[in-house]
């Protein structure tokens, strides 16, 4: 890339929206400083721009004692069907090594001074990349993050599920580790988390990133699992609304009375957001260099197919309009 300055907050766009001094388990990988550094703040944009599959990485839950973490052995391993692979290709084969595995675990663990009877024996982790990934890359990236996130600090073992469209990996961590510390990772461990797994997954060939939503104009989170499972039930006729879709409706239909502070500090945030990378379409495209002017111009494109800025009130309102009108067009 070319040497000019670029606008002030072109970085703060692709930089997600915590502190990553505040990792508790992983150590932050600060970006280097000069030119390197440029170069991977605009392979990060180019990803972003051409819509890079965004890798997932997700804790989906906690085993509480040695009969719970069993029965999520069993699940993930298919009841010993697939083997568990742990640090240094170590293998659990078939359910009796899987139920030695979950004793030997909580074994440990109830010999921990000072250890509530409340606490979790172990941590679930899904690592999962869109439909058409290559399993086997998406299995040995997964190999490569458990490594070098865990290490030899935290026991760990995984299996990769591919028998759906959408191959994922679910790993299983123990709480306990090696060190007497325990895993409990904030937000910013999750973020660096993404990193690590989508650079494991690029450096064996499969296109991934991982960005913060606001870079990609997405405002909202996605829907947790137990309520997009339970609005399914609903839309299917097999049980009730959710009471957190609830809440949203009601909140919806007065929703330009009820205009909250945090609303506004959203839109603002998207304005400064697309301004800085608007501005700096403008500045690469005054690049004396060929492929900063290409960049320059999707980002240009890129900016001006950002989605509208919707809350999530604002959605339901639209929905609830657009059917009352089809509702009165049938009429």
């Amino acid at each position: 890339m070319s040497d000019f300055r670029r606008p002030l907050g072109f970085e703060e766009v692709l930089r997600p929206p915590i502190d990553i001094r505040r990792a508790r388990i992983t150590q932050a990988v600060l970006r280097p400083p000069g030119r390197a550094g440029d170069a991977a703040a605009y392979a990060q944009l180019a990803r972003i721009i051409r819509r890079a599959p965004e890798v997932v990485v997700k804790i989906t839950g906690t085993t509480m004692d040695a009969g719970h973490l069993r029965h999520h052995l069993d699940y993930i391993s298919r009841n010993g069907k697939l083997g568990l692979e742990g640090p240094d290709g170590e293998r659990h084969e078939g359910r009796a090594a899987v139920h030695d595995l979950a004793g030997a675990w909580a074994a440990e663990l109830a010999l921990e001074p000072g250890r509530r009877r409340d606490s979790p024996v172990s941590r679930s982790i899904v690592l999962s990349m869109p439909a058409g990934t290559d399993p086997m890359r998406l299995h040995d990236a997964a190999r490569a993050f458990a490594k070098e996130t865990f290490g030899e600090r935290f026991p760990y073992v995984f299996a990769l599920h591919d028998e759906d469209r959408q191959p994922h990996v679910h790993l299983t961590v123990r709480v306990l580790g090696a060190d007497g510390r325990r895993l409990n990772p904030r937000k910013a461990d999750l973020a660096l988390w993404r990193q690590t797994f989508a650079q494991a997954l690029r450096d064996r060939g499969v296109e991934a990133e991982a960005s913060p939503r606001r870079a990609r104009g997405v405002i909202r989170k996605a829907e947790r699992t137990p309520v997009r499972k339970l609005r399914e039930r609903f839309a299917d006729g097999r049980g009730a609304a959710p009471k957190v879709l609830v809440g949203a409706v009601r909140d919806a239909i007065d929703w330009r009375a009820k205009q909250v502070p945090w609303d506004t500090a959203l839109r603002e945030r998207q304005r400064r957001i697309r301004r800085a990378l608007a501005a700096e379409a403008v500045a690469l495209s005054r690049s004396d260099r060929a492929e900063d002017r290409i960049l320059g111009a999707a980002l240009a494109e890129h900016v001006r197919a950002l989605p509208k800025v919707e809350i999530r009130a604002e959605q339901l309102a639209r929905m609830g309009q657009e059917q009352h009108g089809d509702v009165g067009r049938k009429r």
